[in-house]
């Protein structure tokens, strides 16, 4: 039903309901209702009919007008999210692809191409670029309002993995959905893609596997690979850029984080319990 044959109905159904009353009173009912009880019956019976059909046309129109202003504010909203990924593209993106190519002949004229320090300084560029074309993407589209599940992300995350980088990315997730908080979900999926990225960059391997279950006090996830590890690798020493930013990322959460080498693995793990938690909120007291 359209808007104006709302409004017309709204305006209309009164009269007509007068109207046929008045006629079926005179024409029928006025030999067994006096004109008096007749003059009472009216305004009741206008109040049942309007209480009955036009409660129903105005719940249809409520309902009609709030998703015009759902629509505008959408619409509102694209407009504002569009603007910004165009100031984006045009300003912090335009000036990270200037700095990096300014930084590659800043390192070639040095000859800085293998110092370990440049190298972090490039890779944390890069990290910084590709954020903000992802920000850029998904700026240009309307988030998804249909019920979502967080597992679903690290998922789509490993589809990317397998497509763009060619990996062999396994997983194996076991953390109930309602078991993670809306930051640590933040929190340990940033994880999760550091850790990754780094295997990717430094252990020279394609295959990676992503492991996570609960357990009695919390919960454990584990990123492992079979590349060369990180003894051999000097970038990939727990004093590398990457591992730093998981290590504080950890600590800020309260986790445990670890990384070592079994059975010629590389095993980062990040695990959380309730006896870190209870001296986490020591520490924060403190």
């Amino acid at each position: 039903m359209k808007y104006k044959q709302i409004k017309w109905l709204i305006l209309i159904t009164p009269t007509v309901t007068i109207a046929l009353w008045e006629y079926i009173r005179h024409a029928f009912l006025l030999p067994y209702i006096s004109m008096d009880l007749g003059n009472i019956l009216s305004p009741i019976l206008v109040f049942f009919v309007t209480l009955l059909f036009l409660r129903h046309l105005f719940s249809i129109l409520e309902r009609m007008q709030d998703e015009l202003r759902t629509e505008k504010t959408k619409k509102a909203a694209l407009v504002e999210r569009e603007k910004l990924a165009r100031e984006l593209h045009d300003g912090v993106a335009q000036s990270l692809f200037l700095l990096s190519v300014k930084m590659n002949k800043f390192g070639r004229k040095n000859q800085l191409e293998q110092d370990p320090d440049f190298q972090k300084i490039k890779q944390t560029l890069q990290h910084i670029h590709e954020d903000t074309r992802h920000a850029i993407t998904n700026l240009k589209y309307v988030p998804n309002e249909e019920p979502f599940s967080w597992t679903d992300t690290i998922f789509q995350y490993v589809t990317e993995l397998r497509n763009q980088h060619l990996m062999d990315v396994q997983v194996a997730w076991q953390i109930k959905e309602d078991t993670l908080s809306s930051k640590e979900k933040v929190e340990l999926f940033a994880c999760i893609k550091e850790a990754v990225m780094n295997a990717i960059k430094h252990a020279k391997t394609n295959q990676v596997w992503i492991e996570a279950r609960e357990i009695d006090t919390g919960w454990v996830c584990q990123i492992k690979d079979k590349g060369i590890g990180f003894q051999n690798e000097p970038n990939h020493t727990s004093n590398g850029y990457g591992l730093q930013i998981i290590k504080a990322r950890a600590k800020d959460m309260g986790w445990e984080f670890s990384i070592k080498q079994e059975d010629k693995q590389t095993i980062l793990e990040i695990k959380k319990g309730e006896q870190l938690n209870a001296a986490f909120s020591n520490t924060d007291r403190r």
